[in-house]
């Protein structure tokens, strides 16, 4: 079977190659000169070649000392090149972030270039999905969630919590049927979400026992419930983090003031083991200025 020789071996051959001096390749690598030369005669006789011969002048390589210290030199080459490529991946290179896609197109998304104008050097690439994500079988760096915080084998930071209160086309606070109360929603269409006991809770509480909290359109995704609120279709029950861009443009107005608090908050997930890398700090440390930053107003 072929054993290679020890990396202390082949980097005190390199050095001394490289200096054409026992002494100056010690004092490289920070050793003494009887360290070289006992682990260039032991390479020597595990290659059974002489790489070193001496003359009036001073050290000498061999013909086929030579040749071995190119080969051996650019070895090296390639070693440091790949180390520094891992280095500079974690700290640059392409961040891949799974996030649901409702916050992705209704949070992320518009606040994202902040990041980048941050953090140049990092390339952030969006994967829109919402199932559970075997970071050491995907390409994924970190996954925004939307859960109770427990993901085991990984980190998560709570970034936003939530109020569910009914939202809806500013259209719709007039007409034949203005919602002036909860009442009110008797005369128009519930859109629902993927979580349809929430209406119920909410009219509970609003004390609204005339609206039936069944009935209506569903959808599989939160953010295609606010646009179809947007376009007139109904009164959504939407999330505070979601639907706070379109309440601050006008798009939708808020008809009552009762709020539900939400059970479930979003969170940042991501592997313990890269909890230090740069590029995963960066971002995690941005997210959560910018959740503090939109809490604050």
């Amino acid at each position: 079977m072929n054993r290679l020789p020890s990396l202390n071996a082949l980097r005190a051959f390199e050095a001394a190659g490289r200096h054409l001096s026992f002494t100056r390749a010690a004092r490289e690598l920070n050793v003494t000169q009887a360290a070289v030369s006992h682990q260039i005669k032991a390479l020597e006789a595990q290659l059974g070649v002489r790489l070193f011969r001496r003359a009036a002048r001073g050290l000498l390589l061999t013909d086929t000392g030579q040749a071995y210290l190119t080969d051996v030199g650019e070895a090296f080459r390639r070693l440091l090149q790949a180390t520094e490529r891992l280095r500079t991946r974690d700290v640059a290179g392409v961040l891949t972030v799974s996030v649901l896609p409702s916050l992705a197109s209704r949070w992320l998304i518009h606040r994202l270039g902040g990041f980048q104008e941050r953090h140049p050097e990092i390339d952030v690439r969006v994967s829109a999905d919402d199932r559970t994500v075997q970071f050491d079988r995907e390409d994924v760096d970190v996954a925004i969630r939307y859960g109770r915080g427990v993901y085991p084998g990984a980190e998560a930071d709570q970034f936003l919590t939530e109020e569910l209160f009914p939202v809806c086309s500013p259209r719709l606070m007039e007409g034949p049927h203005p919602l002036r109360q909860p009442a009110d929603l008797a005369h128009h269409m519930l859109l629902h979400d993927d979580l349809p006991t929430n209406w119920a809770m909410w009219l509970k509480v609003a004390g609204a026992t005339n609206v039936d909290p069944t009935r209506g359109p569903a959808f599989t995704d939160s953010g295609m419930v606010l646009q179809a609120a947007i376009d007139g279709m109904g009164v959504a029950l939407g999330r505070s983090a979601l639907a706070g861009d379109d309440l601050a443009a006008g798009r939708l107005v808020r008809p009552f003031d009762i709020t539900l608090p939400a059970e479930n908050a979003y969170y940042l997930v991501y592997p313990h083991h890269t909890a230090n890398r740069p590029k995963v700090k960066a971002f995690r440390d941005w997210i959560l200025a910018e959740a503090e930053r939109v809490r604050t107003g």
